[in-house]
């Protein structure tokens, strides 16, 4: 008895040592927790770009094993990189307008050529943490959090009427394709709401189960093709998408890992409060930043898009407050060893994206109330309110007229065209120009 009370303490205890049965339980909750929001944007990605079969099954694979590296090397730092503190790490939906921007315009190369040169700038942004984190207050940070949800609203829905493919077939919003994503939806909602345990973390992946299972039954929806030739055992195939260089989409992409930096600063603060009871360190914080930003450079030569810690992985933390290294351990291991396996991929890729619209489209909202929870950690008084409002406003308002930048250099339109990165660099430049003000909420 009390062998098994010990063991069971070891699971609180960063450096404990559980049992490998107590471990994989924990492990696979964790697992479940992130699968879906992992393999979801190579997916996303590769439908847009109109990829083929073979590279979308690729670039699921890639996001596993890109997931696993980096969800290793944050549990395990080497020479400064990664933060020694537990956490769950994937491709992260936040880049989704940004890659979108940049891949349909220059094709994926420029997305891993970018990605390659922004995560090396970005290493420096983790060795200066501590001189430049107080240019981002939570009024920069929420803004830009805030902004990335409302602006993938628009991809959830149009996975939830078909995508592209169904564009082109004439049959875009049909009543089954709203059948299979309200149901989805439904029960991802029932699940996170009304479940407890595991129902509640694997909501999305129940959610998409019985929305498959559903498409299953209607035919003609689910296309097993690609299962059937892919492989059981694959190695990466690095610089398979090969590498462009674009000034504009470099920028784009340097400015998406800044704001991406402080996102991952709230994430591991919040993992060190809620599983130890402390304020994370700058040198774990530093030391997150640049582990997230070598595996950027990593992915982008074997086709992993970029990463950052998953919310839903830390909200695990705060609540079970399960820290043990061996936990993490087998979920990297887990990750990596579906990201050998090509079968995995295509399997995931059979998913109809109709069935991922209605699953994402609640990730979409909680980024969305994760902006305008940040946003409430300062006053809104006239101040805030007007340098947030303004940000919103132009960063949103030429998302929704492109053309208002028809007679700009191309180079401008393409840095500017994105709503994400002109909310950014408005608030950020009106909160440091715009003098403080503490007084209270109006």
């Amino acid at each position: 008895m009390e062998k098994k009370k010990s063991l069971g303490v070891e699971l609180f205890q960063l450096n404990g040592k559980p049992s490998w049965g107590q471990a994989f339980p924990q492990a696979l909750q964790h697992v479940l927790a992130m699968l879906v929001g992992n393999i979801t944007p190579p997916m996303l990605i590769a439908s847009t770009l109109s990829l083929s079969s073979a590279d979308e099954i690729l670039l699921t694979q890639a996001a596993m094993l890109i997931g696993g590296i980096t969800t290793l090397l944050q549990l395990y730092p080497i020479m400064g990189f990664g933060m020694g503190l537990p956490n769950v790490m994937g491709v992260a939906f936040a880049y989704m307008p940004i890659l979108t921007m940049i891949g349909t315009q220059y094709g994926i190369s420029a997305i891993f050529g970018s990605q390659l040169v922004a995560g090396f700038v970005s290493i420096f942004i983790g060795m200066f943490l501590g001189k430049i984190r107080r240019f981002f207050p939570p009024i920069v940070s929420g803004t830009v959090v805030l902004s990335i949800g409302l602006t993938l609203y628009e991809t959830a829905m149009n996975y939830m009427g078909g995508g592209s493919a169904a564009q082109n077939a004439g049959t875009f919003g049909s009543g089954k394709f709203w059948i299979l994503a309200l149901v989805t939806l439904a029960v991802t909602l029932a699940c996170s709401l009304f479940g407890k345990g595991y129902l509640r973390v694997s909501g999305m992946l129940i959610g998409i189960a019985v929305g498959y299972v559903i498409a299953l039954f209607m035919g003609g929806i689910v296309d097993f093709g690609g299962l059937g030739e892919s492989s059981w055992i694959s190695l990466p195939r690095p610089f398979h998408f090969d590498l462009s260089f674009h000034p504009d989409a470099i920028i784009m992409m340097i400015l998406m890992y800044v704001v991406q930096a402080v996102q991952t600063i709230g994430d591991v603060s919040s993992t060190a409060m809620g599983g130890f009871g402390r304020e994370a360190t700058d040198k774990e914080l530093g030391g997150a930043i640049k582990g997230q930003s070598v595996c950027g450079m990593i992915g982008a030569v074997i086709g992993g898009l970029p990463t950052d810690p998953y919310s839903q992985n830390v909200g695990l933390i705060c609540t079970t407050k399960v820290v043990a290294k061996r936990v993490f351990l087998i979920v990297g291991v887990v990750m990596l060893a579906a990201g050998f396996c090509p079968k995995f991929g295509a399997l995931m890729t059979t998913i109809p994206q109709p069935v991922l619209g209605g699953a994402t489209v609640t990730v979409f909202a909680a980024i969305t109330m994760s902006g305008i929870q940040l946003l409430n950690e300062q006053p809104l008084n006239y101040r805030n309110k007007m340098i947030v409002g303004i940000a919103l406003a132009i960063g949103l308002g030429i998302d929704a007229v492109p053309n208002i930048l028809q007679f700009c250099p191309q180079l401008v339109r393409n840095i500017f065209g994105s709503s994400l990165v002109v909310s950014f660099l408005i608030v950020f430049l009106l909160n440091i120009i715009v003098p403080k003000d503490d007084s209270p909420a109006c």
